[in-house]
């Protein structure tokens, strides 16, 4: 695919400033709009689970979710229209949910069931909340996460997988010392493995328990090692925002795939190269 911008017309620019702006007027007013519909929708959809309720307002709430579901689809495909690369958007994260908070719906004319359901994910869409308001605390306090957990990300699975080894070690001598005893209930390494990972994570729920005096000071030995364990990914996520904080990001769009959390300075897209539109923000905060 190639990573050359494509030229929007005017019309697409100014749909693009309306639709994932939220630094303007406009753009404002269309996430207002957007997230009252979301809540709506997912009261509606909590509400349809009270059973009284649903008998005596259960046609109004079938109507009503159709109309906010036409109404989804069609900011979804002017989403699509108003970017000049907009299959970066269409497997973007963003827009696989917005695509998944329509499909069932449609999807309900032909399967009746609990997939209707599904409607709630439209929940997740919530978080462009942060871009409604222009409180810049709150956009960068919630972007400082955003990108910290982003780059946390590698570090965190590089640390599950070592743990996930772990995890088998111990269940493999827990194995050892407990499967030859009669009556145990560590009958299997898969087995041991879940009680690894409660014991590990310091849920304990109790339901398999060492009866073995060697088994039983091995458990303690794994429960403390759990405490250093769930120590760690906080700390990895706490050096990841700080490092978040130190490269600060905007509000822009890129007009071309959608991508936003650009730094300040930044004149291209992250994503695809595309040039970025000027910032909206003149009151210099």
């Amino acid at each position: 695919m190639s990573n050359e911008p494509v030229p929007l017309s005017p019309w697409r620019v100014k749909l693009h400033e309306v639709i994932f702006e939220a630094d303007t007027s406009a753009g404002k007013l269309f996430d207002f709009v957007l997230i009252w519909c979301i809540l709506l929708s997912v009261f509606m959809i909590i509400m349809e689970s009270v059973e009284p309720i649903n008998d005596k307002y259960g046609e109004l709430f079938f109507w009503t979710e159709w109309v906010l579901t036409v109404l989804f689809t069609i900011e979804y495909i002017l989403r699509i229209i108003c970017l000049g690369k907009p299959f970066k958007y269409i497997f973007s994260f963003f827009g696989i949910v917005d695509l998944i908070s329509i499909l069932p719906t449609y999807i309900g004319i032909f399967v009746y069931g609990q997939g209707h359901n599904l409607v709630v994910i439209r929940a997740l869409r919530l978080l462009r909340i942060f871009r409604l308001f222009k409180l810049v605390r709150y956009v960068d306090e919630s972007r400082v996460l955003i990108n910290g957990l982003r780059r946390a990300l590698p570090k965190i699975v590089v640390f599950i997988g070592a743990v996930f080894t772990f995890i088998i070690i111990i269940a493999t001598v827990m194995y050892m010392i407990e499967g030859s005893h009669k009556g145990s209930e560590f009958n299997s390494i898969p087995r041991c493995m879940y009680w690894a990972i409660v014991t590990l994570s310091t849920v304990g729920y109790g339901d398999l328990a060492p009866v073995t005096v060697p088994g039983q000071i091995f458990a303690s030995m794994v429960m403390l090692c759990g405490y250093g364990v769930i120590a760690v990914p906080p700390a990895i996520v706490t050096i990841g925002m700080v490092e978040s904080f130190r490269a600060k990001v905007d509000n822009r769009s890129c007009q071309q795939c959608g991508s936003e959390g650009h730094e300040p300075v930044a004149k291209y897209c992250y994503a695809c190269s595309a040039l970025l539109p000027e910032s909206h923000d003149k009151d210099g905060e």
